[in-house]
């Protein structure tokens, strides 16, 4: 993992503004989020294993990622890019769901902490600045 520099680091907004704002920048938000927190996620590459990850908290109200509105504010944190491995396949520790005969194939990243490649590093870097350069001024929430 890398953390990076940005203008947005401590920018407290509208959940649904930047939400809506860094999806036409195609980022989606984590799905490890939680009420008072979570990670705007952004593939830099075609296999997904290399992440731009903006982080933010909750400072007023509650965050629920699953409606279309929320009354949430948030504060951006320091973004990173970082990279996961994952073998190649199924997992063979794959368990059968109690509800049918479900198989979750998706498997735990083998190191969650790869080193990145400088090209990754300078593409990550070329997004946020992006996104950066582009945001426009929301009108004060209340």
């Amino acid at each position: 993992m890398i953390s990076l520099d940005s203008s947005l680091i401590n920018r407290e907004e509208g959940y649904d503004q930047i939400r809506d704002y860094l999806k036409d920048h195609q980022f989606t938000l984590g799905g490890n989020w939680e009420y008072d927190h979570g990670y705007f996620d952004r593939a830099l590459d075609e296999e997904n294993k290399v992440w731009l990850r903006i982080p933010f908290t909750v400072t007023h109200g509650v965050l629920d990622g699953n409606t279309d509105a929320t009354n949430a504010i948030i504060s951006i944190g320091r973004p990173f890019v970082l990279k996961h491995l994952y073998n190649e396949g199924l997992d063979k520790e794959a368990q059968v769901s109690t509800y049918g005969a479900l198989v979750d194939q998706f498997q735990e990243p083998v190191d969650k902490d790869a080193s990145l490649e400088d090209r990754w590093v300078s593409k990550a870097k070329d997004v946020l600045r992006e996104v950066e350069k582009s945001i426009p001024l929301y009108p004060p929430y209340s």
